[in-house]
């Protein structure tokens, strides 16, 4: 399970925001990542803004790369606004990308 899991995350820095020059995971966007035994997948997500241009198309994105994962067998993804996102989510490395330090 945890092999899908990583797998699952390496997909997530794969996508990309496009007004923002760093991956969703690292950006602090995805709360959490859950796989179960039979390979289903929760992802729990947030946007930066509810106003988010990307609002509408980066939840579906981020459901199909999961879903495309080898050994996933459903991907669920909820977006949720509790806890606000907040710029101190980000990684470290997030924060030097964008000059944030």
């Amino acid at each position: 399970m945890n092999d899908l899991k990583n797998a699952v995350i390496a997909v997530l820095t794969g996508i990309y925001d496009p007004e923002i020059p760093v991956n969703i995971y690292e950006i602090g966007l995805i709360y959490a990542v859950e796989v179960d035994d039979a390979g289903r997948v929760r992802v729990e997500m947030t946007l930066t803004s509810p106003m988010c241009p990307v609002a509408e198309s980066l939840p579906p994105e981020v459901r199909d790369k999961v879903a495309a994962v080898e050994g996933v067998t459903a991907a669920d993804v909820e977006v949720v606004w509790d806890p606000p996102w907040d710029p101190e989510m980000m990684t470290e490395a997030a924060r030097l990308e964008l000059g944030m330090f």
